[in-house]
């Protein structure tokens, strides 16, 4: 496992439990990290153009995290995207794949799981 503590991961998920896990997850893997608990406020945060990689819950109030996918690629971001979600739909899951996410985990997820996704992603 590389080091890559100058890689920004950010995470975005409406449950403040489960920012505060990944989180904790991708900084013992050696991630910088950023939290948001919306795609509202990731996107008026600027971080878009830094960030090395997300890790977006699907299903968020507001702006979800396939609409958050779409509006990215509108505006050419094309940072590697990782899903989340509770509701692992094969629809959303087929839906997020072809648009170019990294990958999809359903919850509960494995660390390692998680950790190899958001490596490749970084390694792109």
């Amino acid at each position: 496992m590389s080091n890559v503590l100058d890689c920004s991961i950010v995470i975005i998920d409406d449950d403040v439990l489960v920012r505060q896990s990944l989180g904790d997850c991708m900084e013992s893997a050696g991630y910088a990290v950023e939290s948001f608990d919306s795609a509202e406020e990731f996107l008026a945060s600027g971080s878009a153009q830094r960030a090395a990689c997300l890790i977006v819950d699907v299903q968020l109030p507001g702006i979800t995290g396939l609409e958050l996918q779409a509006r990215l690629a509108r505006v050419d971001n094309r940072v590697p995207i990782v899903f989340v979600s509770a509701q692992g739909s094969q629809a959303n899951r087929e839906k997020a794949m072809s648009r170019g996410a990294t990958g999809f985990l359903s919850k509960p997820f494995r660390r390692d799981d998680l950790v190899r996704l958001v490596e490749a992603a970084t390694r792109r």
